[in-house]
């Protein structure tokens, strides 16, 4: 197998412990599936995660792409939603927001803990796990969709018909 090294072999290593990890434990109730899109780019891979029961996401599956750093784990990856979820805490443009996935140490804000960012004793599977619970329970605090996190506040059932709607649409339901 002829691995992309643009990172370093210590990023690789770890991508493809967690990768074997993932495919061999599987994620808990499968909520979601996730490994490189290519075998040839340990770098990209492609997360697909059910929607939470008894939340307006339930039926839905979302595509999530994640983009690893070549320091990884110390610094973490990006994920990206595509197409974008509409959620309080997914930028408009797909990417998610979260706490977890922030560059590690303290934060500049003053608004989260260090213990509450990245570091490299997290892993895809917690991180993903963490996103399934933040499209549950978003965060109103750090909102990335300024519109989206409004509407949840003043207008919670038209934000949960505008996700189900969503939903529908994606499964070609409309």
């Amino acid at each position: 197998m002829n691995v992309k090294t643009s990172g370093n072999q210590t990023a690789v290593r770890r991508l493809m412990t967690e990768y074997k990890q993932l495919t061999a434990g599987g994620a808990p109730d499968g909520m979601f599936t996730a490994g490189p899109i290519s075998e040839s780019d340990f770098f990209t891979w492609e997360a697909l995660i059910c929607g939470p029961k008894d939340t307006p996401f339930e039926g839905g599956v979302f595509a999530a792409k994640l983009t690893f750093p070549s320091d990884y784990p110390l610094s973490p990856f990006k994920m990206k939603f595509e197409p974008p979820l509409f959620h309080p805490n997914v930028y408009p443009d797909g990417t998610v927001c979260i706490s977890i996935l922030h560059t590690p140490g303290d934060d500049p804000t003053m608004y989260e803990l260090a213990s509450e960012r990245w570091s490299p004793v997290q892993c895809v599977e917690k991180v993903i796990l963490s996103v399934i619970s933040m499209l549950a329970e978003p965060n109103l605090e750090s909102g990335a969709n300024i519109d989206c996190c409004k509407l949840y506040r003043e207008n919670k059932k038209e934000y949960e018909r505008i996700v189900r709607q969503s939903i529908r649409e994606q499964l070609g339901l409309h």
